[in-house]
């Protein structure tokens, strides 16, 4: 797959010890990203142009486009004039559904929710994980977090990226993501997490965004219980990690952090973690 710069330098002029001083910045490039199955676009995302084959894979997974990434055949990423194509090859009963999902879907006016076509899919049934064992000390919610904050070469950088990552107890990060946009690092980390054969059950997606209903949703999708967010939760998310069963963290400072939903799960003694892997 073809590389793409994925940051630019600019000049500025910045305001340092009360005076104005010209400078040079490093900032991160921001592309139309557009998602083509069998030849016909499916969503355009505005995206870092960085780790788009999982892009590709994690967006197709969180939407119910596939169900494993074996279902994708090939993807190619394909320069245009102002974006880029990936142009993704499904096997033939995924192409088939999706077929018959466009046609279902014909008429309605897209609401620009992250490439959903109708209010219909934007409140959609979030899959449950309330029968999930797995549970995190309070250690391990202070230490995902931590981690995540040195794993992020762009932010470090251009300090204007979000960042996702996977959270395993007793691993660690085992895999991050970055990108200009929060879902779109959240669906480059699940591409990333189950191309590698990761399995969502088994660890805790930590993100340094706000966890909005979509967070929720996509998380669920992939089957991990748990998301943990450095800033906070709306109403809507707390909602559906709540209908869905999972522990929902966010606000994470230091050692300091609330809990919203499934307070049960985040224990004290790391020795009692139960894996469900």
């Amino acid at each position: 797959m073809p590389g793409f710069a994925t940051t630019s330098k600019v000049s500025e002029t910045a305001r340092r010890s009360g005076r104005l001083t010209a400078g040079e910045r490093i900032v991160p490039e921001e592309t139309p990203v557009a998602f083509s199955y069998a030849g016909s676009t499916h969503a355009v995302m505005m995206a870092t142009p960085a780790d788009l084959e999982d892009f590709a894979v994690g967006f197709s997974l969180t939407e119910g486009i596939i169900a494993d990434p074996a279902e994708i055949e090939t993807v190619e990423a394909v320069a245009e004039d102002k974006g880029i194509d990936l142009q993704i090859r499904l096997a033939d009963a995924q192409n088939d559904a999706l077929t018959a999902r466009r046609r279902h879907m014909a008429g309605p006016v897209g609401c620009g929710l992250c490439g959903i076509e109708s209010i219909e899919q934007a409140v959609r049934v979030t899959p449950s994980v309330s029968s999930s064992s797995l549970t995190l000390s309070e250690e391990d919610v202070v230490e995902a977090v931590r981690l995540l904050n040195g794993q992020q070469p762009l932010h470090m950088v251009t300090r204007a990226v979000h960042g996702a990552g996977f959270y395993v107890p007793g691993k660690g990060l085992v895999a991050v993501r970055e990108d200009v946009g929060r879902h779109n690092a959240l669906d480059k980390l699940v591409g990333a997490a189950r191309r590698a054969g990761h399995a969502g059950a088994a660890g805790a997606v930590v993100v340094t965004s706000r966890v909005s209903v979509e967070m929720v949703q996509k998380t669920a999708v992939i089957g991990s219980p748990f998301i943990i967010a450095i800033s906070a939760p709306t109403a809507l998310a707390i909602r559906t990690a709540q209908e869905a069963g999972m522990t929902l963290i966010a606000l994470v400072r230091g050692d300091e952090f609330e809990i919203f939903t499934g307070a049960e799960r985040v224990v004290a003694d790391a020795a009692r973690r139960v894996g469900n892997g």
